[in-house]
């Protein structure tokens, strides 16, 4: 059964973003797809946001957009919190406005990582870095709307090409060893199963009646020391891989020391299971860049 809602169309922002360009090749073929990104529609502004709705009619809003630095959120507060606070209200009010669904992307650092175990949506959060609060302030202005609405978090985000994590280690390893931090855990998680889970969820028969908040990652959970050697010894490069304390490798912003999340809800409500991180690894090494 084809989404009406996404056959009226599919607007995305931040289209020139990795997990944008995930969204629009997962979703080709649902409707008709537009992709916005933030020099042709600034999601901080309402009046732009309002002239792309009613540009396109769109039956789904998806916000691929955010405030991704999180070192650089410590010290630039106030855009943060705009993009990935206020925005996000502001795009709900438009779906609101225009009868349109909408799909928004939050984190796994809106939680505080004392847990010791996978969190779960109804589990209390307690973000311990300024770009954890924003978006946690974004899932709160999404979910308080009267709309079709969704907030998927999820964690660890790469791709075979831009700048993340896979693509700097791998950069960092043809030059020599790594120290990579070892002590903080999550999952990675490719732009292509978020994508794909995207999908299953808008063609899912009944998700106009399953609004909410749901955790959407891979499978299992590792360090990011784990991480990084799984990257080297797939990409074949034989440098070490040594493991260090987050002391070692102070940054401006803390990181949850475990923020692995729960992902029953979005497998009992829609059937969603992402693959392993270790088996969406694979597939994505196995991409062109």
């Amino acid at each position: 059964m084809r989404c009406s809602q996404a056959q009226k169309g599919i607007l995305i922002f931040g289209a020139s973003g990795q997990l944008g360009r995930a969204l629009m090749r997962a979703l080709a073929g649902l409707g008709p797809i537009h992709a916005l990104d933030h020099k042709e529609c600034d999601v901080g502004d309402s009046t732009a946001l309002h002239a792309a709705v009613r540009r396109f009619a769109p039956g789904i809003l998806i916000n691929a957009s955010a405030y991704t630095a999180v070192d650089k959120a410590e010290e630039e507060r106030v855009a943060a919190f705009h993009i990935n606070g206020v925005a996000p209200g502001l795009m709900a009010d438009v779906a609101l406005l225009s009868d349109a669904w909408l799909i928004h992307y939050s984190t796994d650092y809106v939680f505080d990582g004392r847990s010791g175990r996978p969190y779960t949506e109804t589990d209390p959060t307690g973000a311990v870095s300024v770009y954890g609060q924003s978006k946690r302030m974004g899932e709160e202005a999404v979910l308080a709307r009267p709309i079709v609405g969704f907030v998927l978090r999820t964690a660890w985000l790469y791709d075979r090409g831009g700048r993340n994590f896979l693509t700097t280690v791998a950069r960092l390893a043809a030059a020599g060893p790594l120290r990579i931090v070892a002590d903080q855990y999550g999952t990675p998680t490719s732009v292509d199963a978020l994508a794909e889970a995207t999908s299953t969820l808008i063609q899912h028969p009944e998700a106009h009646n399953k609004s909410g908040l749901y955790h959407a990652t891979c499978l299992g959970e590792t360090s990011w020391h784990g991480f990084a050697q799984a990257i080297v010894d797939a990409l074949g490069l034989k440098v070490p891989v040594t493991a260090i304390g987050s002391q070692d490798y102070p940054t401006k912003a803390t990181r949850p020391a475990y923020s692995v999340l729960d992902n029953t809800k979005l497998k009992a409500a829609f059937g969603i299971a992402l693959p392993s991180w270790q088996e969406a690894l694979a597939t994505t090494l196995g991409k062109a860049p």
